[in-house]
């Protein structure tokens, strides 16, 4: 559990909110293939309840995680490319326990690393880049504005 004040939240000079955050889950780290390259898979759940502490109102963010390596590429050349999927779903729910936002699509990333000359030994990779290569494909509501319009 973390819990902690942020200030000028969401980018609004002098708005204050208190957070606590709640994090379960489980990874697992396996070599596949005729190379033995090493994916990566984590299930997550999460809770974070964001509260404005001049009037006591609160909204709760409830997500659920699955972020796996799709496709690990040795290129050839010291580097390894990483496709990555992060799914949803998420949902904030407002003071009164009704869902206000959400966001249930999912997203890809490709991540370059340089394998440090180990192609099956992550512990010494180096990132090179991280670039989105696919957008949210679902909803992907505003976060910021719900929680302010809520509790603001």
């Amino acid at each position: 559990m973390s819990i902690g004040t942020i200030h000028d939240f969401c980018e609004v000079p002098g708005f204050t909110v208190e957070f606590e955050f709640v994090a379960d889950g489980t990874f697992s780290v396996k070599s596949r293939g005729r190379d033995r390259l090493v994916y990566y898979m984590e299930h997550a759940t999460s809770s974070m309840t964001t509260t404005n502490p001049v009037n006591g109102l609160s909204v709760r963010e409830r997500t659920r995680v699955v972020d796996k390596d799709l496709h690990v590429t040795d290129n050839g050349d010291g580097t390894l490319s990483i496709v990555i999927l992060v799914t949803g779903p998420s949902t904030l729910y407002g003071p009164d326990g009704k869902a206000i936002a959400r966001n249930p699509g999912q997203v890809r990333f490709e991540l370059v690393v340089d394998h440090g000359g180990t192609p099956t030994d992550p512990s010494d990779d180096v990132e090179l880049s991280f670039t989105q290569i696919k957008g949210s494909t679902g909803r992907s509501d505003d976060y910021c504005t719900a929680i302010i319009n809520a509790i603001l």
